[in-house]
C-alpha cells in the first residue's frame, strides 16, 4: 500500500511538470504574438484585427415578441429590480445566460440585472442589498425571497479602461452613446451566446457579436481567440461545458482545441470556485452529460479520478456502469428551476465509492435504498424482500443474492453498509485517502486534488447517523408527507427530504439494473438514455446525430412560438424590417412532429412491472387517509410516535414560512412606496398563476416504478 502511494505521488509530480511544460509552450506562442495579442485580446476572432475596424452594421437589435419572449417570462423578484432602477432614472437590462435560455424557452438558472448605475448607487436603492467582491464587485439584492445579482457598467469600464481606449479608436465617429456602453460591456463576456442584452422596457434584444446567430445552430464560441479567452479565466472552460451540457451544444473548432490544450490548468483555480462549477455542472439536471463531456476533455481525471478511472475499467470491459445510472436518474428529478443541494450527488459518490471499494449482498443494498425512501425500518425491509428478487447485477457493486437473511442479520449490515457509506467521505475531502483509494487503479492517473469543502462532507455524512446508530428504531421525520418532493427542502439541503430523495434514485437504479434503458426508466425527452452514455464513454466523443434531435424541440415547444429562419437584424433607426420569420403553418407542423417524437421517448404504459402497483396502492391510501378523519388510536405510544413524527416536519416547514413571510412583509411595503400598491398586486398575482401552472407539471413520485 505505501509504495502505491509513493507511486501514485510520483505520478503526480510527473504530471504537475508536464503541466507546466504545456503551460511555457503556450506562454511562448503569446510572447511571440507580441503587442497585437494584448492590444486586441478584447476582439472578435479574426484574420488581422489590427487592420479592420469594427463593423457595426452587424450589430443588431431585435424585438423580443418576434423571437417569443414576454414581460410574463422575467421571474417577479428581478422585475422589481430592474423596475425600481428605471424609475431611479438608470438604463437597466438583463443580461447573459438568462437572456439566452429565454430565448431557448427555458426556465433560467438566475437573471442578472446589469445597470448604468453605479454600485453605491444601486445599494441606497434597496432595503437588503450588498455589495461583495474584489475583482468585479456586484450587489447581491434580496427581494422576495430570491437574490438578484447586479452588476455596474462602469465597474467593467474602470477595471479594462486601457483596452477600452485601444477598442474605441477602431469604432466609426459616430456612434450611439447607449450602444457604445452596452458593445464595451458585451467584449468581457465569455461566449458569444452569453453576451446578449434584454431591455425589458423597449422590449429589445441587443446583440453585437453574432450571439443570436450561434444560437440558432447551437454552437458555443468564444468572444475573443478561445486560448486567450481560458488562459484570462480557466473556469470558463467548466463554464463552457456545463452549458453546452445542458443546451446541447456543439462547440466551434476554436474553442474545441483550446478546451483541449488548456485542461490542465483548471488544477489551479480556487478550491471554492471549483466546487461551485462542479455544483452547478451535477444538481442542475445534466449530471450525466457533464460528466461526459468532463471524461471527453481529460477533465473528470483531475476533478473525480476514481470516478474517471471506474468509467474508463467499465468502458474497457463493456460493463454497465451503475454510477451513471444514478446520476441518469438524479438528473429525471431535478432541474434549473428546482434544483437539488450539493449534499445530493455528495451522498451518490459516497454511496457509489463504498459499495465498489465493499461490494454487497443485493438485499443489503434493496434495504437501504427502501429504509431512506419510506422513512422508517419495518415498511423498508417489507419493501426489500418483496423486490429483491428481482435481477440485478452490477459489478463490482453488488456480490451476492440471498433472500434468507434474518431481520437481525440484515439490520447488522445494513448498519455497517451505513457505517462504510460515511468513511468514503474522506476520498473526496482528503489526498492521502484519495490516494489509498487509487491503488485498486494503479495505472489511472490521479492529481490528488480534493475540493469538497469538509463541511458540506460533514453535513452529508451526518444523513445516515441514524441508520449506523439504531437503524431498526430510524425514523426519518419526514413523517406522513405528500409522496412528492418538496423541492424548496431539497434546495436548501434539508436532511429529511434529502435522505428521501436519495433513497429514491437508488430504488431508481436497482429496479432498472445493468439491462434498464431510457425506454424503460426516461419519461422525459431531456434525459440522456444509458445507452447512449456508455457510447459517449467508448467513442470518447457525444454522437451528433442522437443530440441534434433533442435540439430543435428548444427552439420550437409550441405553434406560439418561432425563431428567425434567416435573421438579417438591423438597427431600428434605419427603418429596414427585411427579416424572414418562419410561417405559422411551418410552426404547427413542427409542432406536431415534435409532439409525436415526444411521445415515443415515454414509455408504454402497458410495460410497467409489478412493482408499480405497490406504491400505486400505497400512495392512493395515503390520500384516502387524508380525506378520512384520523381515528383514535387505542394504544399511547402509538399515537405519540406518528404525533411527533408528523409535528416535527410541520414545525420545520413553519418555520420556513414564517422566516419568509416577514421578509415579504418588509419587502412589500418598500416596493409599495416605489411602485404603487396597484402594480404590486397585478405582478404579484400574475406571477402566482404561472408559478401555480408550472407546479402543476410536476411529476407524481406515484411514477417512481413506472
Amino acid at each position: 500500500m505505501f509504495m502505491a502511494i509513493l507511486v501514485r505521488a510520483k505520478s503526480f509530480l510527473s504530471s504537475s511538470l508536464s503541466s507546466l511544460t504545456r503551460s511555457q509552450r503556450c506562454n511562448h506562442t503569446l510572447g511571440e504574438r507580441g503587442l497585437q495579442a494584448e492590444l486586441y485580446s478584447g476582439m472578435a476572432p479574426a484574420p488581422n484585427p489590427a487592420l479592420r475596424p469594427i463593423d457595426t452594421s452587424k450589430w443588431k437589435k431585435i424585438q423580443a415578441s418576434k423571437v417569443g419572449i414576454s414581460l410574463s417570462m422575467i421571474s417577479y423578484p428581478s422585475w422589481i429590480v430592474l423596475k425600481i432602477l428605471h424609475k431611479g432614472g438608470f438604463e437597466a437590462y438583463l443580461v447573459g445566460g438568462c437572456v439566452r435560455d429565454l430565448l431557448l424557452n427555458r426556465t433560467p438558472k438566475d437573471f442578472d440585472v446589469i445597470t448604468t448605475a453605479n454600485l453605491k448607487q444601486i445599494r441606497k436603492k434597496f432595503h437588503r442589498a450588498e455589495i461583495i467582491g474584489k475583482r468585479f464587485p456586484i450587489c447581491r439584492v434580496h427581494i422576495k425571497g430570491s437574490i438578484i445579482e447586479v452588476s455596474s457598467f462602469e465597474t467593467v469600464a474602470r477595471h479594462d479602461a486601457d483596452k477600452e481606449k485601444a477598442l474605441s479608436s477602431l469604432l466609426p465617429k459616430i456612434c450611439d452613446e447607449k450602444d457604445l456602453i452596452r458593445w464595451r460591456n458585451s467584449r468581457n463576456r465569455d461566449f458569444t451566446i452569453n453576451s446578449l442584452f434584454f431591455d425589458p422596457f423597449t422590449c429589445n434584444i441587443y446583440d453585437y457579436n453574432g450571439g443570436m446567430s450561434d444560437l440558432k445552430s447551437l454552437k458555443l464560441r468564444t468572444l475573443i481567440p478561445a486560448h486567450l479567452s481560458f488562459q484570462e479565466d480557466c473556469a470558463r472552460i467548466l463554464r463552457g461545458l456545463r452549458i453546452a451540457a445542458r443546451l446541447c451544444l456543439s462547440f466551434s473548432k476554436d474553442t474545441e482545441r483550446a478546451m483541449y490544450d488548456l485542461s490542465a490548468s483548471i488544477g489551479g483555480l480556487d478550491k471554492f470556485r471549483l466546487m461551485l462549477e462542479v455544483n452547478y455542472m451535477l444538481s442542475y439536471g445534466a449530471a450525466v452529460q457533464s460528466i461526459c463531456l468532463l471524461q471527453r476533455f481529460n477533465l473528470l481525471n483531475i476533478l473525480l479520478p476514481f470516478q474517471a478511472a471506474y468509467i474508463s475499467q467499465h468502458r474497457a470491459t463493456k460493463n454497465s456502469m451503475m454510477l451513471m445510472k444514478l446520476f441518469f436518474n438524479l438528473d429525471k428529478l431535478v432541474s434549473c428551476d428546482h434544483p437539488a443541494d450539493s449534499s445530493i450527488w455528495v451522498g451518490l459518490l459516497m454511496f457509489h465509492l463504498a459499495l465498489v471499494n465493499n461490494p454487497q449482498d443485493a438485499l443489503v443494498i434493496w434495504t437501504f435504498a427502501s429504509v431512506l425512501y419510506h422513512g422508517n425500518w419495518k415498511e423498508g425491509v417489507e419493501f426489500a424482500r418483496e423486490y429483491t428478487k428481482l435481477e440485478v447485477k452490477f459489478v463490482p457493486e453488488i456480490s451476492e443474492f440471498s433472500e434468507t437473511k434474518s431481520d437481525e442479520d440484515l439490520a447488522k449490515e445494513v448498519a455497517q453498509f451505513a457505517s462504510l457509506v460515511q468513511d468514503s467521505v474522506g476520498v473526496l475531502t482528503e489526498t492521502s485517502n484519495l490516494f489509498e483509494s487509487m491503488s485498486r487503479y494503479p495505472f489511472s492517473p490521479c492529481s490528488g486534488l480534493v475540493f469538497v469543502p469538509k463541511i458540506t462532507a460533514k453535513n452529508t455524512a451526518k444523513l445516515f447517523d441514524l441508520m449506523v446508530e439504531d437503524i431498526r428504531s430510524f425514523i426519518n421525520g419526514r413523517g406522513r408527507m405528500s409522496p412528492e418532493i418538496n423541492f424548496h427542502l431539497l434546495g436548501i439541503g434539508d436532511p429529511c427530504e434529502t435522505r428521501f430523495v436519495l433513497g429514491k434514485i437508488i430504488l431508481e437504479t436497482m429496479k432498472a439494473g445493468p439491462r434498464g434503458d431510457a425506454t424503460e426508466i426516461g419519461n422525459d425527452e431531456k434525459d440522456l438514455q444509458p445507452k447512449a452514455t456508455e457510447e459517449i464513454l467508448s467513442n470518447n466523443e457525444i454522437p451528433a446525430k442522437k443530440v441534434k434531435k433533442h435540439a430543435p424541440s428548444s427552439f420550437i415547444p409550441d405553434g406560439n412560438r418561432g425563431m428567425l429562419k434567416k435573421q438579417k437584424l438591423v438597427d431600428d433607426d434605419t427603418a429596414i424590417k427585411n427579416q424572414e420569420m418562419v410561417t405559422k403553418d411551418e410552426l404547427n407542423d413542427l409542432a406536431e412532429k415534435h409532439q409525436e417524437f415526444v411521445k415515443t421517448c415515454k414509455l408504454s404504459e402497458n410495460k410497467t412491472n409489478s412493482m408499480q402497483g405497490k406504491i400505486s396502492e400505497k400512495e392512493e391510501k395515503s390520500k384516502k387517509d387524508k380525506e378520512k378523519k384520523p381515528k383514535k388510536h387505542t394504544k399511547a405510544v402509538e399515537k405519540s410516535k406518528e404525533h411527533i413524527a408528523l409535528h416535527t416536519v410541520s414545525k420545520k416547514q413553519q418555520m420556513v414560512v414564517r422566516e419568509l413571510n416577514l421578509r415579504e412583509e418588509d419587502e412589500m411595503d418598500n416596493l409599495e412606496k416605489v411602485l404603487g400598491k396597484e402594480e404590486v398586486m397585478e405582478r404579484t398575482e400574475e406571477h402566482k398563476g404561472r408559478a401555480g401552472k408550472e407546479r402543476s407539471g410536476v411529476s407524481s413520485l406515484s411514477s417512481l416504478f413506472r
